[in-house]
């Protein structure tokens, strides 16, 4: 690989993005046939593709030289269209990644490592119960990946050749924390698959790496994952399915109203994220929130005590679309 041959420009994040739509679209079924957690619903490669798309359609012919005020627009839209957990915390950490990126025309690796690293602390806080065994311990894997290769660099840290070390490193680390899923969720070894938020996660880490050098992605590597080869079952058929609904909606909230609905959602239901999507005064954001609760009525009257949702979506928990 010869490092001047990288693009490290707005082209190669809108370049990413749109590859990962693509193999996302391409690789939805079977994520969808892995998924068995948190819920055994099989939608998972639908909404990484769906959430990745609404980012990738809100940027397509934006024109800017900013990285992360590029990325920052792909984010929003991406979590005000968010589907389901997996949409969700990809949105999350699109929104971390950007936020060291803005006023930053290049890509460096210090500043590919300082979005990581972001990116991960985003996603652990969106979360009310976050869980290793899933997309989070591949967010945690290239995070600790960059930032650990950073430190040990002897060369020129802004140079294009120290970046492609670290996407080496990154991609390595991303697969090694995806074989690793399988034996760190009880659902995950009785089904004998890896989870596929971590699967889709590597997709686009991988895609990033392939904008980043201008280069093809290899998936052959993937059909050694546990339950991923394409002759493989849609193993979520086989799992119980949850009862109850998928509420999403978005809220304007102040930081007491946000820290108060997110205490009171962790007891009415499970799967509880909130996560800013923009600033509109202050103190006050609007607050993109997502629970697994038995009937959405009651999450949505607890939300109305706090604020007035808008993009409301309910999604049965109990439906099996692969």
């Amino acid at each position: 690989m010869n490092p001047q041959k990288l693009d490290t420009s707005v082209r190669a994040i809108s370049e990413w993005l749109a590859r990962s739509v693509k193999s996302l679209g391409n690789h939805s079924d079977r994520l969808n046939a892995i998924n068995v957690f948190p819920v055994a619903d099989g939608d998972t490669g639908s909404n990484l593709y769906l959430t990745a798309r609404a980012g990738s359609d809100a940027v397509s012919k934006l024109e800017s030289n900013d990285i992360g005020g590029f990325l920052e627009v792909a984010a929003r839209a991406s979590m005000e269209s968010a589907r389901g957990n997996s949409g969700t915390l990809l949105a999350v950490f699109l929104s971390g990644l950007s936020e060291p990126w803005v006023g930053h025309e290049r890509l460096t690796a210090p500043l590919l490592a300082l979005g990581l690293e972001r990116a991960k602390v985003r996603s652990w806080t969106a979360l009310s119960d976050p869980v290793e065994g899933t997309m989070l311990s591949v967010i945690n894997a290239i995070a600790l990946a960059a930032t650990s290769t950073l430190a040990h660099l002897k060369n020129d840290r802004e140079s294009r050749a120290a970046l492609d070390i670290l996407l080496t490193q990154m991609s390595q680390a991303a697969k090694l924390a995806v074989k690793g899923t399988e034996s760190e969720l009880p659902s995950l070894v009785s089904a004998g698959v890896v989870d596929a938020g971590a699967v889709g996660m590597l997709i686009i880490i991988d895609e990033l790496c392939a904008a980043i050098r201008t280069s093809t992605t290899d998936f052959e590597s993937y059909e050694k994952f546990h339950g991923y080869d394409v002759q493989d079952p849609h193993v979520h058929l086989t799992q119980e399915s949850e009862s109850g609904v998928e509420v999403m909606c978005t809220v304007s909230l102040d930081a007491l109203g946000a820290a108060t609905l997110r205490g009171q959602l962790d007891v009415l239901g499970d799967s509880v994220i909130m996560s800013p999507v923009n600033q509109i005064e202050e103190d006050t954001y609007r607050w993109r929130v997502h629970v697994h609760v038995p009937e959405a009525e009651g999450a949505l009257e607890l939300v109305r005590k706090y604020g007035d949702p808008v993009n409301i979506s309910v999604t049965d928990l109990c439906t099996h679309d692969g």
